[in-house]
């Protein structure tokens, strides 16, 4: 056979690729689809919406669980192209945390000390842990396999970043329905349901991201 039509027989055999971002896109398109079809069949939004909307409270949490999902997308684009450099997307995943952290102030400040405690357990503590973690798999199962379209040397860390996005959407949709407010609950709880799909991610991405 003739080297040409060797690399004919090839390429006619190579499995179609899709570009990694459209891969990415689709699989958060998906991903989000599969996570508000759980969400809106199992709890959806709050039933108090209307008078929740009006509150900083309520949507502050949707500014960190998006800034979450963002700055993490970001990130994974480069991590899952080896040479890429992170760049500033690295401190970018820094967001969600320091406004967690800045609104938590503002709260410890704005409220008596008698009244943290009942902020931080809330009332819906365990649905967080669970929901959260539930409705990010179909985002995280997505994504990995998105990544596998392109080629992260740090299969382990990419997988845990799948997490964070995966997580971010979830947490989004959660927060519709979670009624408790507080930055104490949000910072301890969404931080902890996060951390279980962020470690789910991580051994997940080790085995099915390595080259």
């Amino acid at each position: 056979m003739k080297t040409d039509d060797l690399i004919i027989a090839l390429a006619q055999d190579a499995p179609i690729r899709w570009p990694l971002g459209r891969a990415v896109a689709a699989a958060m398109v998906g991903g989000a689809v599969v996570a508000a079809a759980i969400f809106f069949a199992g709890i959806g939004v709050r039933p108090d919406v209307m008078q929740a909307v009006e509150t900083v409270r309520y949507l502050f949490k949707f500014v960190v669980t998006l800034a979450l999902a963002i700055t993490a997308t970001g990130l994974i684009l480069h991590l899952a192209r080896p040479g890429v450099p992170l760049g500033a997307w690295r401190w970018a995943l820094l967001a969600a945390p320091m406004l967690l952290a800045v609104s938590v102030a503002l709260e410890m400040m704005a409220m008596p000390m008698s009244s943290w405690e009942t902020r931080w357990i809330g009332t819906n503590a365990p649905w967080c842990l669970t929901l959260i973690p539930v409705m990010a798999l179909g985002p995280l199962a997505l994504l990995l396999l998105a990544l596998r379209q392109g080629a992260p040397r740090r299969p382990g860390l990419a997988g845990a970043v799948a997490g964070l996005v995966a997580s971010g959407i979830a947490a989004t949709l959660y927060a519709a329905h979670c009624p408790d407010d507080s930055p104490f609950f949000v910072a301890t709880w969404y931080t902890l349901a996060t951390g279980i799909v962020v470690l789910i991610g991580t051994l997940a991405g080790r085995r099915w991201l390595r080259w």
